[in-house]
């Protein structure tokens, strides 16, 4: 298991740090440019989704549910970000 690696995000005007495995920021890497987002983008989208939950573990569950869903279904809740 790796350790965790922290990087940081300015979303809506606000910098925050993101803390994931180096597992879960290659999937999430891999899955903004599948969906033809930048990962900027991503985090933001899945930030305005999750509620009362922190950003590090709404991305590990984002990431979860992403790869489990058909391909055609990827990228529905990305509100249409796609460029």
């Amino acid at each position: 298991m790796t350790r965790p690696v922290k990087h940081s995000f300015s979303l809506r005007g606000h910098r925050t740090s993101i803390s994931l495995e180096a597992p879960f920021w290659d999937a999430l890497k891999e899955a903004a440019a599948r969906e033809r987002t930048t990962l900027a983008r991503l985090v933001s989208a899945i930030d305005d989704g999750r509620g009362a939950s922190g950003l590090s573990s709404a991305i590990r569950v984002y990431i979860l549910d992403y790869y489990r869903r058909p391909t055609g279904e990827r990228g529905s809740d990305l509100g249409g970000s796609r460029d």
